[in-house]
This record gives C-alpha cells, sequence and structure tokens, in this order.
C-alpha cells in the first residue's frame, strides 16, 4: 500500500493510521528484542555469546597520546584555513547556490555514497554534503600537525579518524540522506519498519548481514564441483576432485586456503570457481578444508598448521606414487605455506612441492598496512579475554576485516538494510564474506605476535617449527606469486617483499583489483587485467613501471607457468578418482567441516 503525496501540509487520517500503525510495530519489536536480551543475560551464556549485544560496534582501537599537540603556529594556520574554507562554503551558499566543489570543500572525488543527484542539485543536501568533506578533510591533515606521536601511533589515529568520519557521514542518517527521506515518505515509514526488523536479526546473531538466509546452500548453488572427502584429521578435510579430462598431468595439485575463512572461495557458483577451471585444465586437484575452531583445539599452534600442510602434501604423494605436487597458499595459508617450504628445505625433503603459488599472501609484514594498527600490545591484551575456551570467534575477525573497508562492508549495508529496508541481495561472495570460522586463540595470538607485530619470519632463524630453525633463504622452490593492485587486506607492496627473500626462480603477477576480486577472476568474466615483467626490479614501483598490461584473468597465466613446471600427463584413471585408490570416499565434497559453525 503506497502512500499519496499531497500539497497540504496536514496529513491524511490514512497516512495518520499508518504512521500509528509503524511507530506501534518499532516498539513491540523493540520491546520484544529487549525481552529476549534479558532472559538471555539471566542464562549460562554460549561461547561467544557476548557478542550479540556489541558486534556490530566498530572493534576498539588503542588511542595514541597526543603528545605536545602541535606546533602552535601550525595549528592556527590550519584553524585559520578551516573557517576560512567554511565562511567561503556558507557564503556561497547564501548567495544563492555553491556552483559545485567552488565552497570550499575538497575536490569532487568518487564516493559511491553521495552518487544521487540531490547530493548536489538541492542547496540544502549539497551544502551538507560539502561541509562533511570539509571538516573530514580538516581533520585529516590535522593529524599531521600533532606533535610527539611515533609514526605507528600516528597511522592509528589517522585510521580513527577515518573510521570516525565515514561513521559520521550524513548519508548514514536518515533526515540528513535524501534517498532515505523520500522513500521514508513514499512509503509512510515502513521502509524505516523493515530496516529495524533487520537490525534486531543482526543484533541476535551478533553480525552484519549482508545476503538473506536460506539464499545459498553448500552443495546445491555453492560448491558443487563434484568431488569426495578422502581424508579427516582433527585439523582438517582433504578434499579430492572428480577429473573432466581424459588425461590430467602426472604432478597433482595441492590447494591451502585461509583457515579464517571457508575454502569455498574458490568454489563458488561453476562460473566462478577456481576449482573447476583447474580441474578443466587437466589438474588433478585437491582442497584442504580447515575445521573451525572449538575448544578441542585450544592447544594448537602454528607447527600444527605447518604439520598438516606437510602431511596433506605427504598423504597425496602416497596415493598418487608421485614424487611431488604443486600448491597453493591462499592469505595466511600462503605465510604458512613459505614456512613450510623452509622446514622441507631444512630437513633435505624440498623436493616433495614441484612448484608454490601464493595467492595475496605475505611473508614481510614491515608493510602490511592498516591490519598493523590492532596488533599492538593493548590490542593482543585485549584479545585474551576475548577466547576464554581456548578459540577465537571468527565474527570479530570478521569485523575487523569489515572495518577496513567500512565504507562498502559497513556503512553502505547499514543504508541499505537498516534505513532504506531493501531486500538482501543474493550474492554468493557476500554469503561467502559472512560465513565465518573461529581461530584457535593462542595460535592467533602468536601470529599477530610473531609475525605482524615482530615480523620474525623474514629473520633467519628467529622461529622454530617442527624443530626447525625457519630460514626463508633456503627455499629454491619455483614461486608463482600474485597480488591485487588493490587489496587492502594484503597490500601488492607487502606481497611485493617475498621476493626478496626466496631465492628459487620466482614469477611476480600484479592482478587488478583487491584481494578476493582479484583472486577470484574467471577468464570468462573478461574482467580486470594483470601486469607482468620480465626484466629484474628491485621494487614494485619499479616492476609497475616496466610491466606488460594484459586484459583479463591472469589464471591462463599461470597454468601456462604449471605446464611449464610440469607436462607428463597420465591417465585420469584409478587413484585419480577419487574413492578409487587406497584413501576410501568418507563424505561426498564439500565435506562435513565447511558447514560446522
Amino acid at each position: 500500500m503506497a502512500s499519496q503525496t499531497h500539497d497540504s501540509a496536514a496529513p491524511t487520517l490514512e497516512e495518520l493510521q499508518r504512521w500509528t500503525w509503524v511507530i506501534g510495530r518499532a516498539q513491540q519489536l523493540m520491546l520484544e528484542h529487549g525481552v529476549e536480551t534479558m532472559l538471555k543475560v539471566a542464562e549460562t551464556p554460549p561461547p561467544g555469546g557476548a557478542l550479540a549485544a556489541a558486534s556490530l560496534a566498530p572493534v576498539p582501537l588503542a588511542m595514541p597520546g597526543l603528545g605536545g599537540m602541535g606546533d602552535a603556529a601550525a595549528l592556527a594556520r590550519a584553524a585559520g584555513d578551516f573557517w576560512m574554507d567554511a565562511l567561503k562554503l556558507w557564503t556561497c551558499a547564501l548567495g544563492g547556490g555553491l556552483a559545485g566543489e567552488a565552497g570550499g570543500a575538497p575536490p569532487a572525488r568518487a564516493d559511491r555514497r553521495f552518487d544521487a543527484p540531490e547530493w548536489r542539485d538541492h542547496p540544502t543536501y549539497d551544502l551538507i554534503r560539502q561541509m562533511y568533506l570539509l571538516i573530514g578533510d580538516h581533520l585529516l591533515r590535522g593529524v599531521d600537525l600533532i606533535e610527539g606521536v611515533e609514526p605507528q601511533e600516528r597511522e592509528k589515529l589517522r585510521f580513527a579518524t577515518r573510521t570516525m568520519m565515514d561513521a559520521l557521514s550524513p548519508s548514514n542518517f536518515v533526515f540528513t540522506n535524501p534517498l532515505v527521506m523520500k522513500k521514508t515518505l513514499e512509503t509512510g515509514g515502513e521502509n524505516l519498519l523493515r530496516g529495524l526488523e533487520h537490525l534486531l536479526k543482526d543484533l541476535r546473531q551478533g553480525q552484519l548481514s549482508h545476503v538473506a538466509p536460506g539464499a545459498f546452500e553448500l552443495g546445491k548453488n555453492l560448491a558443487t564441483t563434484p568431488g569426495k572427502v578422502v581424508k579427516r584429521t582433527r585439523l582438517y578435510e582433504l578434499i579430492q576432485y572428480a577429473p573432466t579430462t581424459t588425461e590430467v598431468l602426472e604432478t597433482p595439485l595441492v590447494i591451502f586456503p585461509p583457515w579464517i575463512n571457508r575454502f569455498y572461495i574458490l568454489d563458488l557458483s561453476p562460473k566462478k570457481s577456481f576449482i573447476r577451471w583447474a580441474v578443466d585444465q587437466g589438474l588433478t586437484v585437491f582442497v584442504v578444508s580447515w575445521k573451525s575452531a572449538d575448544a578441542s583445539m585450544r592447544d594448537v599452534t602454528w607447527d600444527d598448521y605447518v604439520a598438516a600442510q606437510i602431511d596433506a602434501v605427504d598423504t597425496i604423494r602416497d596415493l598418487l606414487g608421485v614424487r611431488g605436487v604443486h600448491t597453493i597458499g591462499y592469505c595466511v595459508a600462503g605465510t604458512t605455506l613459505a614456512a613450510t617450504l623452509a622446514v622441507l628445505a631444512a630437513r633435505g625433503e624440498a623436493d616433495k612441492v614441484a612448484s608454490a603459488t601464493f595467492f595475496t599472501a605475505q611473508v614481510d609484514f614491515s608493510r602490511a598496512g592498516d591490519l598493523k594498527l590492532f596488533v599492538d600490545d593493548d590490542q593482543l591484551k585485549m584479545l585474551e579475554g576475548l577466547a576464554p575456551e581456548g578459540y577465537f570467534d571468527g565474527r570479530y575477525m570478521a569485523a575487523t576485516f569489515n572495518l577496513l573497508r567500512g565504507r562498502d562492508l559497513i556503512w553502505n549495508y547499514v543504508v541499505n538494510n537498516y534505513l532504506l529496508g531493501e531486500d538482501y541481495p543474493q550474492f554468493d561472495l557476500l554469503h561467502w564474506n559472512g560465513d565465518t570460522t573461529n581461530l584457535p586463540a593462542a595460535w592467533h595470538r602468536a601470529y599477530l605476535a610473531d609475525l605482524y607485530r615482530d615480523n620474525k619470519l623474514v629473520v633467519p632463524k628467529a622461529l622454530t617449527v617442527l624443530g626447525q630453525p625457519v630460514d626463508l633463504r633456503q627455499v629454491q622452490t619455483p614461486a608463482y606469486v600474485q597480488a591485487g593492485r588493490e587489496d587492502h587486506i594484503a597490500p601488492p607492496e607487502s606481497v611485493w617483499k617475498i621476493t626478496d627473500h626466496f631465492a628459487g626462480p620466482l614469477r611476480f603477477v600484479l592482478a587488478g583489483s583487491g584481494h578476493i576480486a582479484g583472486v577470484v577472476n574467471p577468464p570468462s568474466a573478461g574482467k580486470y587485467q594483470y601486469w607482468t615483467n620480465a626484466n629484474k626490479a628491485g621494487s614494485l614501483a619499479e616492476f609497475v613501471a616496466g610491466a606488460t598490461e594484459t586484459p583479463g584473468s591472469w589464471w591462463p597465466d599461470w597454468i601456462g607457468w604449471i605446464e611449464d613446471r610440469s607436462r607428463d600427463k597420465v591417465s585420469a584413471k584409478r587413484a585419480r578418482i577419487p574413492g578409487k585408490g587406497a584413501l576410501p570416499a568418507l563424505a561426498d565434497a564439500p565435506g562435513d567441516y565447511v558447514r560446522q559453525r
């Protein structure tokens, strides 16, 4: 039932009745939620249950001391600049129009929050927009004027300022967002009621929703590549996929996805699936599906994940009777793969791995980006209180990653879900993004402290794994290193630094887009591009300066590199078919661990 637009200021009886119903229903929903919350608090909360009331709040940052605040003259000039810009803005507005960005606000830039034409065509909204951008610009400039602050603390303050400004954007509030106001008047406030329902549901589950519940189901419209679980340990399931070609490359492939996410990021819909595509290229593909941590894994350390990678490699070698396997490590699993290669090299067993591919993986964390802001002593101490049963609830990690791109992954959905009351999009990638996994707490803290904070992995023999001092300089395994140009989790400058530490032949590829879309980019999509450079480069900037750009996906470049390592083929039969070799099929892909919470 749509409301009508009236010229008179007085609402009709029908409109009054509708608003009365909307307000009454909103009060009822909030009352029900309050009662439900109080009843849950009265009971013994489940592990991680405290998230239900707090998970939508930004992850707290340890704020730096402000030292001497800054040079007085510089601060005075900054204050004067702000008020002069503000005066110009108001003078222009009162004079009959803002004329684009002439009022002193920062130059216009691509900002999807203000795409609606009303943000520029309507004088009031235009003034609100420009004043907001002006304040944000001057606040960020003011961070650089603060004296007595270490560079790391200054970056924290800059990040906190950006986060605060993102939260305070006028697009996030009903009365200062023209689209929300229009929708509210058109629906008689029913959009806000639907938004309240969405908000209360998210509070109950302790996580921001990106897609509608039940839109996707593993094995039905996600993770559908045919295969079998052929091994199960307390830490992982090993999935072998069915061949689609009569012959396959003799050297198989095993993929190690990050245990902070579900493996099916590489097996979304059939058209997006890297796993399905790799099988179609004639590879015998195995994937490790990590178990989401629970209290039984409180003693798990990095050694266990390295041992699991070696165990998976040995299992595949024995099953297929091959000397070595190709490996892929994605994100944190790529970091671990680097340590695995170093351990094997120290043992004299480097030939177990024929090649190593790294998807957006870091080994040198000196330029690891904004995530380094979350690994100081205060943050690590805070984490200790979040894992009383020995595991770290994955929703906290998801909130941290979302905060790194707050505009896109938090506030965009606050506006769409809570203010506009829109239906959730049916997007498989967003479903995966919300499908969180728990992490072993002891290992997670050690990972943040030893790698992100102290950067020990690149210090020869500073870390010992499985009794072997780790020295990346011993790694001579051929490596293919992929980075995402717009990656905010593993910045390309950070991924590039792997080239400073490995001793073997290495091919570096810079892909368009970011941490996910830069990897999950099938050739059929015809999207993005990638850059290669056959000449030796001393830095990423030097690599880019001499690079050749190729439109589309980098996947064909990778399979060509793989085939150059091992072109021998064998028939796709016996042990090459899941469950037909020495390892019986335990379950259909995608297995059981991927479904556990």
